[in-house]
This record gives structure tokens, sequence and C-alpha cells, in this order.
């Protein structure tokens, strides 16, 4: 509870200190950013997992109710790197999917 209020406030101020920040299980890296559009983190000692997030960029795929056959979409590409004694392989892939299934319909109901 409070301990958890207090980092959030140390982490907006810009005053954690190293051993603050330098423990958990799961981490996310953005590069998407920094116009990266894809790229594999590496796991950082004692994590069970990374998430590696690239940036958007628009491509053209099939779309039948489209003119021509074809529209314009963003797409996202995002690595998942797990330590596998930590985390199996087909609870990651399932994590992934999960993500991937949220993310498509939260857009899908904004652009409604």
């Amino acid at each position: 509870g409070e301990n958890w209020k207090e980092l959030v406030g140390k982490a907006k101020a810009g005053t954690l200190s190293p051993d603050e920040y330098n423990s958990g299980t799961f981490a996310i890296s953005n590069l998407g950013m920094f116009g990266v559009s894809q790229f594999d983190a590496i796991l950082p000692s004692g994590m069970g997992g990374i998430l590696a997030i690239g940036g958007t960029k628009e491509c053209i795929v099939p779309d039948s109710q489209a003119i021509l056959g074809l529209k314009k979409v963003k797409k996202m590409t995002v690595t998942l790197t797990c330590d596998h004694r930590q985390i199996y392989g087909a609870d990651g892939a399932l994590f992934l999917k999960t993500l991937a299934d949220i993310m498509n319909n939260k857009l899908d109901a904004v652009m409604a």
C-alpha cells in the first residue's frame, strides 16, 4: 500500500535510487518511441520476462470491404523474451495472444 505510493511518487519526481528499481519479475522495453520498428530485448538477470515494443508502421493489407480490395493499417511488433525456468513458453505465447486481442479490440472500439 503505502510503499507503492511512495515509489510511484519518487518515480514521477525522478528520485528513485537504483536499489528501488533494479528488481522485479517482468520488464517492458519501448524503443518504438525512437523509431525502432522491431528489436529483441535482452533479459535482465533475475527477471522472468521482458516485452520489447516496437513502433507502429503503416502497411497495406487485403480487405474485401475496401475499394480495390486493400486498406492501409498500422502494425506494431512486440517480442517476448522469457526465462523458461520461470515462464513456460506456452504461457508466454498465450500472454502475447491475449495482449494482441486486447489491443485489437480496444482499437476497434476507439475507431467505431
